[in-house]
């Protein structure tokens, strides 16, 4: 199916990571001629060793070309390549067959499995250039080989742009595929899926610490919608807010110091701030409506959220105090779902339109512009790098996770996990 790791799973990266270079430059150019985009091949990585498994080698060059595919900043190709004399680390490609076969961009590779333990390099060429511009090599289990070209992914993009990719960042969601609403993880190109809550009642909203430790959630476990902290390293689940009435849609601070939800505990339903340990209220906002689906800026200084108070529920932000509140969405239509783009400038959203469909709008509201058209979309979230949204659809009959470049272009499904899938939210950003 064409269907930076975050701290939870840091300690086990620096042991498996052994660069072999100096860290790269801010950014590197390479053009393409014209105006036509970038074209990368991407070849298989070949055995090093005595053994040879081209199924994982193929594997390997799938992922990174989907991986640079999806970017948006240019066309892969997975080729193959004759093999290297004297190896990859000291011969030089054929600069100028690559080039007259139309590519800029040449990903190679090679591996060694001894048992189980598998030695991985890839190595990034400029075609035009006729220069290295790139090399990593990874030490781990033949079961990392994934995780290991998706690192490399996130480099290609570190060493072209100067920002790195979120491909080797997982993507939390909820699924009814154990019969009742759970949190999830699974790579972002859906692979690798696993249960995280086992609750066996409704669980909905994950929200991720911004160490990378903590997941947030409302759940149904005990009858009332509460608010749950779980450590993922340890598992350990306890309740932070079980005020009487509704305790939803919970976002953590950017500096993870405070987490603002949705309190329905003095009647209709209102933002609140409380502390990270779920003490020390502080009300928000003041109206007779329902206001829900808080989310923090990048910088902590303001927040989005819904509000229903003009009638139907709207998008609207307020700075962190609660003061200066200000509608953005326009419109009578439905707007719920807000989400800022980790740079800040933009929300995306969830509106009415022949439909529920994501939209994308200035952070002060402006040039409001569609990103889906087909089924049932909602609940928009940034990839870390911006290059990328995730979001639910119904497009397929049944709801599940899609992703697709930021301008909305390359609407792609990555769950396969039977049930509803929904809420999702890619870690590593608020």
């Amino acid at each position: 199916m064409i269907n930076r790791l975050y701290p939870v799973f840091a300690a086990l990266l620096l042991c498996c990571l052994l660069p072999v270079m100096a860290a790269a430059a801010p950014a590197v150019e390479v053009t393409a001629s014209g105006n036509r985009q970038l074209k990368m091949a991407v070849v298989p990585p070949q055995p090093a060793g005595t053994v040879i498994r081209p199924e994982l080698a193929n594997e390997a060059a799938e992922v990174i070309g989907f991986d640079m595919a999806m970017s948006g900043l240019m066309l892969t190709e997975q080729r193959t390549a004759l093999p290297l004399p004297g190896g990859l680390a000291l011969a030089r490609p054929s600069y100028a067959a690559w080039q007259t076969a139309g590519f800029d961009l040449l990903v190679l590779g090679e591996y060694e499995l001894r048992g189980d333990e598998l030695t991985l390099e890839f190595r990034l060429f400029d075609i035009t250039g006729q220069k290295q511009l790139a090399v990593k090599r990874y030490l781990g289990k033949a079961k990392d080989l994934r995780r290991f070209s998706h690192n490399f992914s996130d480099h290609i993009l570190l060493t072209l742009t100067g920002t790195a990719g979120s491909f080797s960042l997982p993507i939390f969601y909820v699924s009814s595929q154990s019969g009742n609403k759970e949190v999830w993880q699974m790579d972002w190109d859906g692979r690798n899926a696993r249960q995280i809550t086992h609750n066996r009642s409704i669980t909905l909203s994950p929200d991720l610490s911004p160490d990378g430790r903590e997941l947030i959630y409302t759940s149904y476990k005990r009858g009332n919608p509460d608010l749950y902290k779980r450590n993922l390293a340890s598992g350990l689940e306890t309740v932070i807010s079980n005020r009487s009435g509704l305790n939803i849609t919970g976002s953590w601070s950017p500096d993870g110091s405070k987490i603002a939800l949705g309190l329905s505990k003095d009647g209709n339903t209102e933002i609140y701030t409380i502390a990270s340990s779920g003490k020390n209220p502080n009300r928000l906002t003041i109206s007779q409506s329902a206001n829900v689906s808080p989310a923090w800026s990048p910088d902590g200084s303001k927040i989005a959220f819904v509000s229903d108070k003009l009638g139907n529920p709207q998008v609207f932000v307020m700075d962190n105090n609660g003061g200066n509140q200000q509608r953005l969405s326009s419109g009578t239509a439905y707007s719920s779902n807000p989400a800022w783009s980790p740079d800040g400038s933009k929300i995306a959203y969830t509106r009415s339109a022949g439909g529920f469909q994501i939209f994308v709008m200035k952070a002060d509201g402006s040039e409001q512009y569609q990103l889906t058209d087909i089924g049932r979309n909602e609940r928009p979230r940034w990839s870390p790098d911006g290059r990328l949204i995730v979001f639910s659809s119904n497009r397929d009959g049944r709801e599940a996770i899609y992703v697709m470049r930021a301008d909305g272009s390359g609407q792609t499904r990555i769950s396969t996990t039977a049930g509803s899938n929904n809420h999702p939210l890619w870690a590593g950003q608020q």
